[in-house]
């Protein structure tokens, strides 16, 4: 079925990819007590390897999200990140992720792998490169509007 300009269907069939990506990692992650933008920040703070402000982790987040503090609000409360006020200035606050955070995350990377791999495992190494290049462009163009 046409869904109207080459464009248009390009569009649509990239929000469907997205949406069948989202669905597989909720339903991967669920089971070890975290939604996909928990799951989102732990790695962010991993991948950071030192404790970041808290509008730093907004502006890294894959969905931006408004209630970052109250997304973070939870993730502390169940020991997975720790806050500290900054000294200099004490409107902001620092994260970190903690032993259990990271804990947590090394047990579910294997699973994270697996739906990365679904997601992208019948495209041959050069198609995965081009859809990168591709990806890249877009997500470029639109960040800056």
């Amino acid at each position: 079925m046409r869904l109207g300009s080459d464009r248009q269907e390009a569009a649509v069939r990239l929000l469907q990819a997205a949406d069948v990506v989202r669905r597989r990692m909720s339903a991967t992650i669920e089971p070890y007590g975290v939604t996909i933008q928990q799951y989102n920040v732990l790695r962010i703070l991993r991948g950071a390897g030192e404790p970041l402000p808290i509008l730093a982790i907004a502006e890294r987040m894959l969905e931006h999200t408004p209630g970052i503090t109250r997304l973070l609000d939870r993730i502390e409360a169940k020991g997975l990140v720790a806050r500290v006020r900054n000294a200099k200035d004490r409107r902001v606050y620092h994260c970190s992720i903690t032993e259990a955070g990271l804990a947590l995350l090394v047990s579910m990377d294997a699973a994270v792998d697996e739906v990365d791999e679904a997601a992208v495992g019948d495209l041959a190494p050069g198609e995965v490169s081009e859809l990168l290049r591709m990806l890249k462009i877009v997500i470029k163009e639109k960040a800056s509007e």
